[in-house]
């Protein structure tokens, strides 16, 4: 029996825990939260104190949950401690640092853009350690949704397309979205454990190697603004992109694999931008229509089996 049999017995909410779709649409509901919120604090937070705030807290809104499942699973942790600290130090400390710091630099369109080729980084990754190739399938749904993503982006325009400028922080994305696609494609390896105590471990984990980051980033003259945005803002990620999103991230790929999975961080720009215009007052627009009818379509096919 697995691990997510063993915690679906028993779990309250269980039904949830077996909907790979909507826990991997929540997720980008979440992560387009962030990747706004990123930008938005950018003057607010330095990048590396944001990201051990973000893993340092969820960790310990988890721990009271997760104390029992952790003593259960201790054996297991201390036994796949490799494998725990990879997991730890790429899927939590790095890409999300890296992101952060892309975020100081470039704009929260182009990081929703760049949060569009997320699925062939992921694919590439799950060939390289697996040897497991895309399907045809796969493969088109991929490209249709993302021409979608892009369609929403840019506004239906080749102009704004083509306007588009690309700098440090965009270099820095994208370094952080292959590291995400061998945390995402090297998940198939988690030790066999309860999900409370994984995410725990890695939180954990992932803020204590940010620490010396982190003090290296404030000693070089780096300031953090203790405001009400910044409390807000630090309990926003704490708990929806961070707890629930990774908890459902990684119980989304168990249920479907990496591959399938991929394709839902197109969501990620379709969210953004329903965000912008309950939250902003933009107009909904034509394109938005075309493009968020590109996004469910090359779902749709890409996660079909």
């Amino acid at each position: 029996m697995t691990w997510a049999r063993e915690a679906g017995a028993s779990r309250t909410g269980g039904w949830l825990f077996d909907q790979p779709y909507l826990l991997l649409a929540l997720t980008s509901l979440f992560w387009a939260g962030n990747t706004i919120l990123g930008r938005f604090i950018a003057g607010h937070v330095p990048p590396m104190t944001l990201a051990f705030i973000r893993w340092s807290g969820a960790c310990v809104i988890l721990l009271p949950f997760a104390a029992r499942s952790l003593a259960r699973d201790w054996p297991t942790i201390k036994k796949h401690a490799g494998v725990m600290i990879l997991l730890a130090f790429t899927g939590f400390s790095v890409y999300n640092t890296l992101a952060y710091y892309g975020l100081q630099y470039t704009t929260a369109i182009n990081g929703l853009l760049l949060q569009s080729v997320a699925p062939l980084f992921v694919a590439m990754w799950t060939f390289v350690l697996f040897g497991e190739r895309l399907t045809l399938r796969q493969a088109g749904g991929i490209c249709v949704s993302l021409s979608g993503v892009t369609v929403i982006v840019c506004h239906g325009s080749l102009a704004v397309l083509r306007a588009i400028a690309f700098n440090r922080g965009d270099v820095s994305f994208v370094v952080a979205l292959v590291v995400y696609g061998f945390y995402a494609a090297f998940l198939r390896r988690r030790p066999p454990m309860h999900p409370s105590s994984f995410l725990a471990v890695g939180m954990g984990l992932g803020a204590l190697f940010l620490i010396p980051a982190m003090i290296w980033e404030l000693a070089s003259g780096r300031t953090v603004a203790l405001d009400a945005e910044s409390f807000a803002s630090f309990a926003f990620v704490c708990i929806f992109p961070s707890l629930l999103g990774y908890l459902f991230l990684n119980r989304g790929i168990e249920l479907i694999g990496a591959n399938r999975a991929a394709p839902f961080i197109h969501l990620v720009p379709v969210f953004g931008s329903v965000m912008a215009i309950a939250l902003l007052g933009e107009q909904f627009q034509l394109y938005h229509a075309v493009g968020y009818g590109l996004v469910f379509t090359g779902i749709t096919v890409a996660t079909r089996k």
